[in-house]
């Protein structure tokens, strides 16, 4: 059975590896989400992927609503981040990974979780190309 906790080596916290994702990394949108990603050698710990996540303040004014958003879409990945997992190469580097939220309104969970699904299905594709 999957693992469905978020833990901290797979939480993206290194401004160098951040900075150098959205100089180098590749992207793609599956709205009401936006994926920024790379390969990295340099994801700490054991996990395939780090995860990080960014709901801009300028459509969100409110932090509450930042925040509910913020707890929606981690929510999504956390439930669905197996399915990438399972698709990681063998003994390939690990994936650093920015979820960016780019609905301009609150959408329901039902609606992120199944951008989210879609998001990761088309990551695991790039990931296995790469």
């Amino acid at each position: 059975m999957p693992d469905f906790q978020l833990k901290k080596n797979e939480r993206l916290a290194s401004r160098k590896v951040i900075a150098a994702l959205f100089k180098e990394g590749q992207s793609f949108a599956q709205y009401p989400l936006r994926v920024v990603w790379l390969p990295a050698e340099s994801v700490a710990g054991n996990a395939p992927a780090q995860f990080a996540l960014s709901v801009p303040k300028k459509k969100f004014p409110k932090a509450v609503h930042r925040n509910r958003m913020r707890r929606l879409v981690r929510e999504a990945w956390r439930l669905n981040k197996h399915a990438l997992y399972e698709s990681a190469p063998e003994g390939g580097a690990g994936l650093a990974v920015m979820v960016l939220y780019t609905g301009v309104e609150e959408l329901p969970f039902s609606i992120i979780d199944a951008a989210m699904k879609q998001l990761i299905r088309r990551l695991s594709k790039k990931w296995r190309s790469q």
